[in-house]
């Protein structure tokens, strides 16, 4: 008799009544969540869906930078850095859903090596000083990098002097994201990257798809990749984005502040070579060379 079972297994003990419940509530909230999209699965694969769609960049015939092109902003690499370029470093928390999908600001950037022309590394340059679209940006002139519209909600690429409590993630450098808001903050400008030939083009048209430097107009700073800070994203293991200046033994700025205002080729099939970037001498010796390119 001791070992008689008092209840059958299907006799409900204790607070089966509440667990019931809860289990039907539970099932009721996960169904109107999946109805508006809101799971966090769903929210995923439309976070990448969006950010990862391919964008054409511009295809520049004569060589130059304008206003309105759109480009990528790509650093081709060093001896702890592969090739990346600047990238929207978005999660679910960026998130938004109303009045439509897209990114909220502000939004945290990245350097990703996934070298693609998608919306997530897409730039459009923008003029600050009245300059018409479609005019050449000069080495020197201020411009701002917006995002493109639509899902990416046209953020601007913002910095501001590093503080105790405003500072990049990883290297506690001066930090580098995207805002909704135009201002000094998100004004840039391009220099020669050798220094000793640096007044020579001041004032000159910026060549796409050359080595040069993008520098912060408030800070002095340079845009740079850091191969030894890691950021685990929802896209992949990426680089540390800041603005900071790193010089060599003979001050000159070392290859994590060089990047590529990277276009379509004159023929519209892809990216430019990215193996061997050209400098400002060899554009202008193609652009002279081959006047209708």
């Amino acid at each position: 008799m001791a070992h008689m079972k008092t209840y059958r297994t299907n006799v409900r003990i204790g607070n089966w009544n509440e667990d019931l419940y809860l289990e039907e509530e539970a099932e009721k909230d996960y169904l109107e969540k999946k109805e508006r999209g809101e799971l966090v699965s769903q929210k995923v694969d439309l976070l990448r869906e969006n950010i990862l769609r391919p964008v054409n960049l511009t295809m520049t015939n004569d060589g130059k930078v304008h206003f309105g092109d759109v480009v990528m902003l790509v650093n081709t690499g060093g001896e702890q850095r592969e090739c990346s370029a600047v990238s929207i470093n978005a999660d679910i928390n960026d998130l938004r859903m109303i009045p439509s999908p897209g990114i909220q600001a502000p939004c945290s950037v990245s350097a990703g090596r996934g070298i693609q022309a998608c919306v997530r590394t897409a730039f459009i340059i923008t003029s600050v000083d009245g300059s018409p679209e479609g005019s050449t940006l000069h080495f020197e002139q201020s411009f701002a990098l917006k995002t493109t519209c639509g899902f990416a909600s046209g953020l601007y690429l913002t910095s501001d002097m590093k503080s105790f409590q405003k500072h990049a993630k990883k290297s506690r450098l001066q930090e580098v994201n995207l805002n909704d808001i135009s201002s000094f903050m998100s004004w840039w400008k391009i220099i020669y990257f050798d220094p000793q030939e640096r007044l020579e083009y001041e004032g000159q048209p910026v060549p796409a798809n050359a080595n040069v430097l993008i520098i912060h107009c408030k800070t002095n700073q340079a845009l740079a990749v850091l191969g030894n800070h890691i950021l685990w994203t929802t896209y992949d293991k990426e680089y540390e984005l800041t603005a900071h200046t790193f010089l060599d033994s003979h001050r000159a700025e070392e290859d994590n502040n060089h990047w590529i205002l990277c276009t379509s080729d004159s023929a519209g099939k892809g990216l430019v070579n990215l193996t061997h970037p050209q400098s400002v001498a060899d554009n202008e010796e193609l652009t002279q060379t081959n006047p209708d390119i």
